[in-house]
């Protein structure tokens, strides 16, 4: 088998002992087999059940304690892990299975479903069924969102993005899907011109990986409609997915 980077997976037989490094696809797995992982990261919050060791954070595990754990199989994303921890536990004998920075839905949805359905032999579920045809369709635009997912300094979702996708296939266009970064870091005072100039209209502020609330965050962009959201929907390729097209309707609607 290989990964998403065309990296070789050589397991034996199902992986019986998974450490997974990504808190979605730890959602993904704890509930598509549960008692499959035996550790995860600080930041693996779902299923609140999870009952694993913990390994430290996402970039920066304690691969020490991953070895420890003897898992047949560690699971880690392009995007949120770093090469060289991903390297070190191959060069100790560890296979490593690497999902793809997802750009869109079905994107992501493909990945986990590769991972979970060869790398890990579990039977499609259900959610994910569900997940699909839930974000199937994309309809037509009807707000232009400039989407911030960090503060001092400004950080705003860009170009292919996953989070972008959620939010297009919810009719919200996003306001710098056209930057040449996927993660462009504008003063506020160029946030606030393209809300003032008409170019966006709603500014949405996830919990995630920057906490924004209705004290803190809303503030900056006086007499602009702010909608906060809960970031698990917009980034998370995992069960989440299929309560998030409503929630998150809920909370873009006008």
């Amino acid at each position: 088998m290989v990964d998403d980077l065309g990296e070789p997976v050589p397991v034996a037989a199902s992986p019986e002992r998974v450490v997974s490094l990504v808190p979605s696809l730890t959602d993904a797995i704890e509930t598509s087999r549960p008692g499959l992982l035996v550790g995860a990261t600080d930041y693996c919050t779902h299923p609140p059940s999870l009952d694993v060791t913990r390994v430290g954070g996402s970039k920066y595990p304690r691969v020490d304690d991953v070895l420890t754990l003897r898992p047949d199989l560690v699971v880690a994303n392009a995007e949120e892990n770093r090469p060289e921890d991903v390297e070190r536990l191959r060069a100790d004998g560890i296979p490593v299975w690497v999902t793809t920075a997802a750009a869109t839905v079905p994107e992501g949805l493909g990945s986990v479903r590769r991972l979970l359905t060869q790398g890990l032999s579990i039977a499609e579920p259900q959610w994910l069924v569900e997940a699909e045809d839930v974000w199937r369709d994309v309809p037509p635009v009807r707000a232009t969102a400039i989407v911030p997912v960090w503060r001092r300094p400004w950080v705003v979702v860009g170009r292919d993005t996953f989070a972008g996708d959620v939010l297009r296939r919810l009719g919200v266009a996003n306001a710098y899907a056209g930057d040449r970064d996927r993660y462009p870091r504008p003063k506020l005072d160029a946030l606030r011109a393209r809300l003032d100039d008409g170019e966006a209209d709603l500014v949405v502020l996830p919990d995630e990986p920057y906490e924004f609330t209705a004290t803190d965050g809303p503030e900056a962009f006086p007499g602009a409609r702010c909608a906060l959201v809960v970031g698990r929907y917009l980034t998370w390729c995992g069960p989440s997915l299929v309560e998030a097209h409503a929630a998150l309707t809920d909370a873009l609607v006008d």
